[in-house]
């Protein structure tokens, strides 16, 4: 599988400690749903960004996806908390 950039925004950013990073998805990992699940086992960082995925939002190569969104394909894969404004 090739890398693909993952980029982290606003509290997902500060929970991980970091706001991207290029990695290559391990075998069986498909959907954005697998990824998260994939990552929140990398460490307590991330298991801590992660621990609740139902209201995280991602985007893959910029488009706003659901998390039984497949990643086949993808370059990049963002991933922020729910937006307020008005």
């Amino acid at each position: 599988m090739s890398k693909i950039t993952l980029r982290y925004f606003a509290w997902v950013r500060e929970r991980i400690g970091k706001a991207d990073e290029e990695i290559e998805v391990p075998a069986g990992i498909a959907t954005i749903g697998d990824v998260m699940t994939w990552l929140a086992s990398r460490g307590e960082e991330y298991a801590y960004a992660f621990e609740n995925p139902k209201v995280i939002r991602a985007a893959i190569d910029r488009a706003h996806v659901k998390p039984q969104a497949v990643i086949a394909g993808a370059r990049e894969i963002a991933f922020f908390p729910p937006m307020t404004g008005g």
